[in-house]
């Protein structure tokens, strides 16, 4: 187990991480829906979540669900939560890594970034999970581009977070998200919670680690010389 807290990294392109926080919020608020909505979150799941075998034909829903046409719960399922452990997990990790992420490409291409990840995420679990019939949902594939990316971006930065049953240290993001790769990769081929899209996870990770040099604002030598003087300052 690997929570994030704090990593103290500033903004260098923009004031506010808006694509950031327009996920949260979106994120937050279907979760709102879905808690305190008439239909309940089995409704909202079955409208937007992603099942595999409806989207390969292999399994059918009743008149009314999805939604969306099948193939668009690629995308809708990253923004569906269900209980407020799941929401403020996947949250956390964003509110942590994805300003960082957000100023080293700017709102609209971060916002593309993160769809994109979190629709490889999706697909690659439909494409290997033996539970067709399993929902898929959560930004937790998309989080995971986002975590790729900042690990490129700022290996050496030195983050806060919870580690195992929640001990409290401060190590480079090299060794955090190394750390946290390492379970889900473990979690994924050794077996862990079947509840768990694991490979979405990875999926994402991949993914997030391929797009970040194509969509990060172009390199500029003598801003990453101040760049790194003042991350060396963070350690």
């Amino acid at each position: 187990m690997f929570l994030p807290l704090h990593d103290g990294v500033p903004l260098k392109n923009m004031k506010t991480p808006l694509g950031t926080r327009i996920v949260i919020g979106l994120c937050t608020a279907i979760y709102l829906a879905t808690f305190y909505g008439p239909g309940g979150d089995n409704e909202l799941v079955a409208g937007l979540g992603l099942i595999p075998g409806v989207i390969f034909g292999t399994e059918a829903l009743p008149p009314g669900y999805p939604f969306v046409p099948p193939v668009l719960t690629l995308v809708t399922n990253i923004f569906v939560h269900v209980t407020w452990f799941h929401l403020l997990g996947n949250m956390l990790f964003l509110w942590v890594f994805g300003d960082n992420v957000e100023d080293a490409m700017g709102h609209g291409r971060f916002l593309l970034f993160f769809v994109l990840c979190g629709t490889v995420a999706s697909l690659v679990h439909a494409l290997v999970t033996g539970e067709p019939h399993r929902p898929l949902i959560g930004a937790s594939g998309g989080v995971s581009g986002v975590v790729a990316a900042y690990l490129i971006l700022y290996p050496r930065v030195r983050i806060w977070g919870l580690f195992l049953k929640g001990i409290p240290l401060r190590m480079p993001a090299y060794g955090a998200i190394g750390f946290w790769f390492a379970l889900q990769l473990a979690s994924a081929f050794l077996g862990g919670d079947e509840a768990v899209g694991w490979f979405a996870h990875l999926g994402g990770f991949v993914v997030g680690a391929i797009l970040i040099p194509v969509m990060r604002h172009r390199y500029d030598p003598v801003l990453a010389r101040v760049e790194a003087q003042e991350i060396r300052a963070l350690r």
